[in-house]
């Protein structure tokens, strides 16, 4: 028997999940109901051992009051985050942004339209609208595209631009053959799509983090919400409210509803496509 099935599980004092449950969901968003807690220590023992923590205690109070503490809340981000993606995702709220929000856009300014995706993963989603960019034509305009994730395995993977089969599933014909490129392990991202978009890390519970990203005239923060209490979704649509220009758009989940939530965003149905938009 291995060394790590002989160890013990860590000591879990009373009431001690429901303050990790807390701060979690304080730094991060993410909050886990009570009938849940086992599985976010399950997920967090691993950083505590490899800070030696001898119970959930110790762990705790260094989430809580290192001043240090930066590297572990990362590590705390990648510990919690989803990474299940795939390319052309919700595709027709891509579409409404390229045959619709973009033109109507450039018959008016000339200015940059800037995009970002709020929490990309592993990119796909970033990768797609630059894609449907080049499909539709628009390769040409001043079109920037910001990507950023809370976790830096998620990033490198997305910087990487290596995908496997499963991220294809709802690819178009054609597309892949277009613009990968054959590599050990799966599929690469070719260069002309890969340099559109500027990556960088943002905890979207860290405003300071994300402030410039979020003046954008289009931001995807899609499926992240559903992982998020009713607090951390005002506290975060109040932070892009703050910074999105007026009339400037808001894409979320199509399992997700802002209603109720919001007074700075209101539903609309664009080209038989839902989308919030800064008022």
């Amino acid at each position: 028997m291995s060394n790590e099935g002989l160890r013990k599980p860590l000591f879990v004092p009373a009431g001690l999940p429901i303050l990790l449950r807390d701060i979690v969901h304080e730094r991060t968003g993410i909050f886990f109901e009570s009938d849940r807690c086992d599985l976010l220590l399950e997920k967090l023992e691993p950083l505590a051992r490899q800070r030696d923590c001898r119970s959930f205690l110790d762990y705790y109070y260094i989430l809580k009051y290192n001043d240090n503490g930066v590297e572990d809340w990362i590590q705390v981000a990648e510990a919690l985050s989803v990474q299940e993606t795939y390319f052309c995702r919700e595709v027709s709220q891509i579409k409404l942004l390229v045959d619709v929000l973009i033109p109507q856009w450039f018959r008016r300014h000339s200015i940059p339209f800037r995009i970002w995706s709020a929490a990309c993963a592993s990119g796909e989603e970033p990768y797609s609208i630059v894609m449907a960019l080049l499909e539709a034509g628009l390769a040409e305009h001043p079109i920037e595209i910001y990507a950023s994730d809370a976790s830096p395995s998620a990033l490198e993977k997305a910087q990487a631009g290596v995908y496997r089969e499963k991220a294809f599933r709802q690819t178009p014909p054609g597309l892949r053959e277009k613009y990968f490129i054959p590599t050990d392990g799966g599929w690469r991202i070719s260069e002309a799509i890969a340099k559109r978009v500027k990556f960088q890390r943002a905890n979207l519970l860290a405003t300071e983090e994300f402030s410039s990203l979020a003046r954008s005239n289009a931001v995807f923060c899609r499926n992240v919400f559903i992982y998020f209490s009713a607090h951390a979704i005002r506290q975060t649509l109040a932070a892009f409210a703050s910074r999105m220009p007026v009339n400037s758009h808001l894409f979320v989940g199509a399992a997700e509803s802002l209603l109720k939530l919001t007074g700075d965003f209101e539903l609309r149905e664009i080209s038989e496509t839902f989308v919030y938009v800064r008022i």
